[in-house]
């Protein structure tokens, strides 16, 4: 008998596995259908032994010690602030938009006090911020608005941004300095290891059994368990009864060039030309030494894996509806990016796992994450040079390996 039976292997569910173990000593089954631990964050070795993410970039950042330290438990890590340019005018230039974009867009030499008036000058007055356009055109004016935001936009969710809600481009900030890292949080830096290793140490517990390519409808009558956490679609896990919530999927295209180095920058987006949104370099995240490099074409599409929940009133809507129906669901907990439809960040996921697991036992999160804290037995290690990453012949999986094993015989026992 299990505890508990977690559907999804990505951070929600494998925070909460390895929490739910190792922090209250409960049995614990999680399941996939995929093939992988480590959700849309998994990261693999391609055929040329270079380190790529499958399901495109994933840059760790975040302003939450809690998270970070509780992480840090289970990965050192390699010091990475992320950077992106952009394809405009047939130049490429810092994004977010930053002094240096401006001055090298329209040959100008401004000041970051001559810029603020310069946006001013340019921006449209609007009165109430309702869409990602108002958000927009209100701060940079429209021609901007129109080199940056609005293709890309276009292309990224099939919509104008005039149809979206405001929070998709509040997003992106613009700055008047030269700032040109993507994001300004106080803990920025990639697992030293890759995402994979990180998740094989968190689910290597006894306690915790693996199960792939897995359904969890195929064993939630077989396998007997006490309660569930659901990380996957909540519209799916109620039969889909007021409709199909939608998403934005994506299509990757990897290429691999033998070059050191493709492209200046880890990420060019390209907001107008092509079919693509943006191009990523993976060497420029993991820190690997190859004589090759790997990257990765985004394309958006309107049918695959969910990834981004399309921010509208009406979705909305049917998501409070499904938000009832999982608020009354007794001895389910839906936790995670699908199973509350919003568009979170890694370490959002991670802290709301962490919460998550504190109302599970009946504390609050500041003592739960303090009680992980005192129980720590190494502090965050960050490496600041660059390495030549171990080879994928080196890298253990006995973790994930034992508990797969673990887990098809506590289902065969079960059955």
């Amino acid at each position: 008998m299990f505890d508990y039976l977690i559907v999804g292997a990505g951070f929600a569910g494998s925070v909460l596995a390895e929490r739910l173990a190792n922090g209250s000593n409960k049995r614990v089954l999680i399941c996939d259908k995929r093939s992988h631990i480590g959700g849309n964050a998994y990261d693999e070795y391609n055929e040329h032994g270079i380190l790529i993410h499958r399901y495109g970039p994933h840059i760790f950042h975040t302003n939450s010690r809690d998270v970070f330290e509780y992480l840090s438990r289970f990965t050192d890590w390699r010091s990475y602030e992320h950077r992106v340019q952009a394809s405009v005018d047939g130049q490429l230039v810092p994004m977010p938009i930053n002094l240096d974009t401006i001055n090298q867009l329209y040959g100008l030499k401004l000041t970051s006090f001559e810029l603020e008036q310069f946006f001013a000058n340019v921006a449209e007055p609007v009165e109430k911020l309702r869409t990602s356009e108002d958000v927009v055109v209100s701060k940079i004016g429209r021609e901007l608005y129109e080199k940056f935001f609005r293709n890309y936009t276009r292309k990224q969710w099939d919509l104008d941004p005039s149809e979206l809600d405001a929070s998709v481009t509040s997003r992106v900030p613009t700055r008047t300095n030269r700032d040109n890292r993507y994001f300004t949080d106080s803990y920025q830096a990639m697992p030293l290891h890759g995402f994979t290793r990180m998740f094989e140490r968190l689910l290597d517990h006894p306690n915790i059994s693996v199960m792939l390519n897995t359904d969890y409808r195929d064993i939630e009558a077989v396998i007997p368990y006490k309660q569930m956490i659901y990380t996957g679609p909540v519209d799916s896990y109620f039969d889909y009864r007021y409709g199909k919530l939608p998403y934005r999927s994506l299509e990757f295209k990897h290429e691999t060039h033998n070059v050191e180095v493709y492209q200046p920058a880890p990420v060019v987006n390209f907001p107008n030309e092509h079919l693509y949104t943006r191009i990523t370099e993976f060497k420029y995240l993991t820190g690997q030494e190859h004589a090759k490099t790997s990257i990765v074409y985004e394309y958006p599409r309107a049918e695959g894996d969910p990834y981004y929940p399309i921010p509208r009133p009406e979705n909305a809507e049917v998501y409070k509806k499904y938000k009832a129906l999982a608020d009354a669901t007794q001895d389910v907990q839906f936790v995670g990016r699908l199973a509350t439809y919003r568009y979170y960040n890694m370490d959002q996921v991670v802290a709301q796992a962490l919460t998550t697991y504190a109302k599970i036992i009946g504390t609050k999160r500041q003592e739960a994450t303090a009680a992980i804290a005192a129980s720590a037995t190494k502090m965050p290690t960050i490496v600041t040079k660059t390495y030549s990453l171990p080879s994928p012949m080196t890298i253990s999986t006995n973790g994930a390996a034992t508990a797969a094993a673990r887990a098809k015989g506590a289902s065969s026992e079960a059955a």
